[in-house]
């Protein structure tokens, strides 16, 4: 048995080591820090003038009724004061109140994973914390909730900041009043903490000094082995896409080609991430020959690289080039995201040059009527697109880490502070999840294609409305009249499907349908038959509003793959005997998934 002398020694060895690391460590994060090259400061945060404006009103209220300000602020000191009583009471007592006791402040964050730990009830010190700040939390809400004379799109703006600011200023964010924190750096003697700051300053040197927390363990995935790992060639390239032709997994297959053109903000394997979840390779399954591109991770030689540049080195390319090696007039198209909403603008570019080369056209969650911008309506008014367009006017693109902040800041709990605590104060490295790997692997966006689609289509809301200038054509979505089908997603928060319907039954078509598949963005289009999860909502009635048709809707169990098949089976010609990628013309270039696909936009 170890002595005190040698338990203690053991102790200041240990001590003393981790003394060393963070040394070393704390060299490394000056020297990564040092490579910052920040965004425009006006992607920071909003214009001042919103809160000036807020501030105003508020004040201008309270004059007319003083009596509710006061109101307001004696019943937040009280609460404060009885709060920090009660504390000093179950200190002395030695245990917090009972759950029974519970006041509506503990209510309000019930359920809260952040705070689970028990210390958060038992303790008194972190029970009156999370007391205190359930009560911060509630007075900003309600001086939101009470400027009345705002513009309804800046009080969306106000109460979204002051949402992110509650979720800053959570105590769970902070080592001192982070139970989970304290206890396991109390259990590993200082280690976790050492390995958090491990784990900062690999992320703050793998971002050029930007602090973006890691959702996923890099080292367990390598494109081609396990990942992305469906067979096939890229059989053409240009400077903004790679096209990649799957080998077909059936004997014979439809004679019209399919083209799927995923969106640019991110890498296109999330259709392929592995294979029991791989729309791409259950295309193959079911006797297609299927094309995918993949788009170039743009750098500052791309700056003046525009919506007309996707369109026709693209979409255009891409359909020309699918025929040609299947020897077919026409294809089947597939947009996603921002790519559908491109395809649309393609189709009808397309009707107006008289081209008949799409035969249908599929959009996953494809925005056309922006006139409601949803979640994203903080971001899309002027001084953040002022800010962007300063941004990429010095940079070129739209760094990948500023749109991958915007995206993780609508959920930021979930996909910033959490993780940040898990690897910064936990010391946790992150899991192996082949979704959170693609997530973090996203793209930059060329800055004159930014700017014509913030100002353009989020912004006029051209395109719905009096028309989209693009290739030397005014195009209009009542331009577009193939077969169309669209997908949405019950609760996507980047398309909402309201918003996708809304475009939808603006199209020119006569024959269209639509479905809501159940959860969000990517689990409600990564849905696989096979895993029997979500299934989906469908109603062939678009006379009504969104209301209206959901009020109507089947629902259906189970996937809409097969649905969507069925469907594209009957626009998909003969069977052909099945066709291996390339020809004499286009010789196989590198075996998928290509080339582009591997460049990071910090290389």
């Amino acid at each position: 048995m170890a002595t005190n002398e040698e338990v203690a020694g053991e102790t200041l060895d240990k001590m003393t080591e981790n003394l060393a690391r963070i040394e070393e460590l704390s060299q490394r994060l000056i020297k990564a820090l040092s490579a910052r090259n920040p965004p425009n400061p006006g992607l920071s945060g909003p214009s001042q003038e919103l809160f000036a404006r807020a501030a105003s009103s508020y004040w201008a209220e309270m004059l007319e009724n003083p009596g509710k300000l006061y109101e307001r602020q004696l019943q937040y000191w009280g609460e404060s004061v009885r709060h920090f009583v009660e504390a000093q009471q179950q200190l002395v007592q030695g245990h917090a109140p009972e759950p029974g006791e519970l006041t509506d402040v503990d209510e309000s964050l019930k359920g809260d994973k952040r705070f689970a730990n028990p210390l958060w009830e038992t303790h008194p010190f972190f029970h009156y914390v999370k007391q205190q700040y359930a009560l911060n939390a509630r007075a900003i809400r309600d001086a939101v909730q009470e400027v009345d004379d705002l513009d309804p799109v800046e009080k969306r703006r106000l109460e979204y900041f002051s949402r992110q600011i509650i979720d800053m200023m959570s105590p769970t964010n902070f080592l001192g009043t982070n139970p989970d924190a304290l206890e396991k750096a109390v259990e590993t003697e200082g280690e976790s903490l050492v390995r958090g700051l491990e784990n900062l300053v690999a992320d703050l040197e793998a971002n050029h000094g930007e602090m973006l927390v890691r959702l996923a363990d890099e080292s367990a995935f390598e494109l081609g082995r396990n990942i992305a790992t469906t067979p096939g060639e890229v059989v053409y390239r240009n400077r903004m896409m790679e096209l990649i032709q799957y080998a077909p997994a059936t004997e014979q297959v439809h004679e019209t080609p399919v083209v799927i053109f995923p969106p640019w903000i991110n890498k296109y394997y999330i259709l392929d991430l592995k294979p029991e979840n791989s729309l791409i390779k259950w295309i193959t399954e079911q006797g297609y020959t299927l094309f995918v591109v993949s788009w170039v991770n743009p750098d500052a030689s791309y700056a003046d690289v525009g919506m007309a540049d996707y369109v026709e080195e693209g979409f255009m390319t891409a359909i020309r080039e699918a025929k040609a090696i299947c020897n077919t007039k026409q294809v089947n198209a597939v947009g996603y995201c921002i790519a559908g909403t491109t395809l649309h603008l393609a189709l009808a570019l397309l009707a107006k040059r008289g081209d008949k080369s799409v035969r249908s056209a599929t959009f996953f969650t494809a925005l056309t009527d922006f006139s409601e911008q949803g979640e994203f309506t903080p971001f899309l008014q002027n001084d953040f697109v002022d800010g962007i367009e300063r941004e990429v006017a010095e940079q070129g693109v739209l760094r990948s880490f500023i749109m991958s902040r915007t995206m993780s800041f609508l959920r930021s709990n979930d996909l910033i502070y959490q993780p940040a605590v898990r690897s910064y104060m936990m010391g946790e490295a992150p899991p192996a999840f082949d979704l959170l790997f693609w997530n973090g692997d996203g793209a930059n966006l060329p800055g004159r294609m930014t700017v014509e689609y913030l100002r353009g289509l989020c912004q006029q809301n051209a395109f719905v409305n009096e028309g989209f200038d693009l290739c030397g054509e005014r195009l209009h979505i009542k331009d577009v009249k193939i077969p169309l089908m669209s997908v949405t997603c019950q609760s996507d928060h980047i398309a909402p499907w309201k918003d996708c319907y809304r475009g939808f039954r603006q199209t020119g078509a006569r024959q269209r349908d639509f479905i809501v598949s159940q959860s969000g963005h990517i689990a409600g289009i990564v849905n696989p038959p096979s895993k029997k999860k979500y299934g989906h909502y469908t109603n062939d009635d678009l006379s009504g509003d969104a209301e209206a048709w959901m009020a109507g809707a089947t629902f259906n169990e189970g996937s809409w793959w097969p649905r969507w098949e069925a469907w594209l089976r009957r626009r998909s010609g003969k069977k052909v005997d099945a066709r291996t990628p390339g020809d004499s013309a286009h010789p196989p270039l590198a075996p998928a998934p290509g080339t582009y696909v591997k460049t990071k936009s910090s290389d």
